[in-house]
């Protein structure tokens, strides 16, 4: 099998885990979007009034705790070890203005799991960040990166 098709694979692996095996997790990620969302008087312009509520959040809600496991299992899904257990904070997990991003060091790469939960919208007179419309399993994009 062409390289190409075995890192597909590998990804389509790793991401039916996390929506299979980690749905509460994925469901309470996309919970905590909405509450940080939820409170906004109005859509912020910079990423510190994304990353900083929804970090709070996560950590208050137990879920950041959550996503050292749902990356572990992701990279055997995937058919690969880590190298390291990974742990709640960077390099292994991070609070992007998107969402929360997971990221492990394999064999073939980074296995990346985003939550694209929050987008740019540049439609207005300044950019601002509004809470993708899409479920919580629509949000969740795995890849493998060299």
């Amino acid at each position: 099998m062409p390289p190409e098709d075995q890192r597909s694979q590998a990804t389509a692996r790793a991401r039916s885990h996390v929506v299979a095996d980690h749905a509460d997790l994925v469901e309470a990620v996309a919970a905590c979007a909405d509450q940080v969302a939820g409170a906004w008087e109005t859509p912020p312009t910079d990423r510190a009034g994304v990353v900083e509520p929804l970090r709070e959040v996560l950590a208050e809600t137990g879920a950041l705790e959550g996503l050292p496991g749902l990356l572990a299992g992701a990279v055997e899904a995937a058919g690969y070890e880590l190298r390291a257990a990974p742990v709640a904070a960077p390099p292994y997990v991070a609070v992007t203005s998107v969402g929360p991003v997971c990221r492990a060091t394999v064999a073939d790469g980074r296995l990346v799991v985003t939550f694209e939960l929050f987008v740019v919208d540049r439609s207005g007179d300044e950019p601002t960040y509004r809470r993708r419309d899409c479920s919580p399993t629509e949000s969740v994009v795995v890849a493998l990166r060299d």
